[in-house]
């Protein structure tokens, strides 16, 4: 049924005024659609992804987003860090950590948090 149709991300965050600072100055993405100050909607790529105010704003532990960005993974970490984004290190069965990046499974992901502790996170393939 909804196989057909497009997703969207929806990550909650305490201050639209600071999510904004970063998700379009760290991150680049560009804003398509503002509802009030209240929800913002930034394109990525051909998906949207809606950044709105809400009191629950920090509380998932589980990552949120996910940029496929294939072997530029190396570059993004490094644009990102000089941006100062800090990158976030797990103790993962079956991974291996090299730099910022975890490495197994025939793949290589960073993890990094927005100001309200969203986990969002980087994937080669």
């Amino acid at each position: 049924m909804l196989a057909n149709s497009n997703a969207t991300a929806n990550l909650a965050v305490k201050d639209l005024a600071k999510a904004k600072a970063f998700y379009e100055g760290t991150l680049g993405l560009k804003e398509v659609h503002n509802e009030g100050g209240e929800l913002i909607v930034y394109k990525s790529g051909d998906t949207a992804i809606n950044v709105y105010q809400s009191q629950f704003a920090g509380t998932n532990k589980a990552t949120a987003v996910t940029w496929t960005v294939g072997d530029e993974i190396g570059n993004v970490i490094k644009e990102l860090k000089s941006k100062g984004v800090t990158f976030e290190h797990y103790d993962m069965p079956g991974l291996t950590l090299e730099g910022d990046v975890h490495v197994g499974y025939g793949m290589k992901v960073a993890w990094f948090k927005d100001p309200d502790g969203n986990i969002l996170n980087l994937v080669d393939r």
